[in-house]
């Protein structure tokens, strides 16, 4: 009796299956039988900003002098890998904002219903940019080799409606979106942030900017954040344009060290916010896009309020070919199962 009941529940859960694969085929197109090349730009970024709590005009923004990198990328037994290599910064642009030492760890993967990245960035050299301040001359970048900032953790996100929509049509081409469709999605992150200089962050030409709180060389917190969100692809014929936004509320461990004074713990509540921009163009062949990716994390301490924001920018141009051989297998299929 118990096996006819657990071969009844077997079979109710394969037409399950069976019948939402069949409702996303109407949504969602694959491609189970080719493998995909394109040549890829992006540029990775780390970067701050610090504001007074109370007075969001004085505001400084820390930007690295990272530059773009080139590569290939390549979808081969149902996994996506990019290499890239930095092209060389010119001269007047090392002249102008100097240069920054740049570590960016980073893997990915991105299914129909689940998402997620793990990452370990080192970034070292910032310049200083005003925007209150019209700048005429490179004098007016204040240039800051010494601060160094590490960003580590994971972050994840659950599609909702993974029958009819694809979240990876659009940013890894893996899929094809039919209709235009969208759903709420959720993300999560789990990230450590350290910060530090042989000096002051604000520096000797910023230091009166803030109370003397503001005066700090060292810092680091832990977030945890959850936020809830929606995304949409806008589809028509083989063009498309998908929005995502997920904002939601962060737990934050700090600690921070001012200047000649005694270091301080602090926890505080504010925001995580996940977006995700992209465009493109994806038929049965040919398929090519442009995209931005960012999360940001604030945090709140005296009379600081401090901004810390990852982002990647890509842009591509890639065809699927039919697979013959060996590239017919998955991944899995090439795992030894017999140790």
């Amino acid at each position: 009796m118990r096996l006819v009941v657990l071969l009844c529940l077997l079979s109710i859960k394969v037409m399950a299956q069976s019948e939402a694969d069949s409702l996303r085929s109407n949504y969602v197109q694959r491609f189970p039988d080719n493998f995909f090349l394109w040549p890829v730009i992006k540029q990775r970024s780390l970067f701050f900003d610090i504001s007074s709590r109370t007075d969001r005009s004085k505001v400084l923004n820390y930007r690295p002098n990272n530059s773009f990198a080139v590569g290939m990328g390549f979808y081969v037994f149902e996994v996506a890998v990019e290499l890239a290599t930095a092209i060389p910064l010119k001269e007047k642009s090392r002249a102008t904002y100097g240069e920054s030492d740049v570590r960016d760890l980073h893997a990915n993967f991105l299914g129909k219903n689940w998402g997620g990245d793990v990452y370990n960035q080192k970034y070292t050299g910032f310049y200083i940019a005003d925007p209150n301040r019209l700048v005429t001359t490179d004098a007016d970048f204040t240039k800051r080799p010494d601060i160094e900032m590490t960003n580590t953790g994971v972050n994840g996100i659950y599609i909702v409606n993974h029958e009819k929509f694809s979240l990876r049509s659009a940013y890894n081409f893996s899929e094809r979106q039919l209709k235009s469709g969208g759903s709420f999605v959720v993300t999560g992150t789990l990230n450590n942030v350290r910060l530090r200089s042989d000096s002051t962050i604000l520096g000797n030409r910023y230091r009166d900017f803030f109370p003397v709180d503001g005066a700090f060389n060292e810092m680091r917190y832990t977030t945890l954040g959850l936020a809830p969100g929606y995304s949409f692809s806008l589809v028509y014929r083989s063009f498309f344009l998908n929005a995502s936004l997920a904002l939601g509320p962060a737990h934050h461990w700090i600690y921070y060290k001012p200047a000649g004074r005694p270091e301080r713990y602090d926890i505080s509540i504010n925001t995580y916010a996940d977006i995700r921009l992209a465009i493109g163009y994806n038929s049965d062949r040919l398929f090519a896009g442009m995209s931005y990716v960012t999360q940001s994390r604030d945090i709140r301490f005296d009379d600081i309020r401090f901004t810390s924001n990852s982002s990647v920018f890509k842009m591509l141009v890639g065809y699927r070919f039919r697979e013959v051989g060996i590239l017919k297998k998955r991944a899995i299929d090439l795992v030894p199962l017999d140790f």
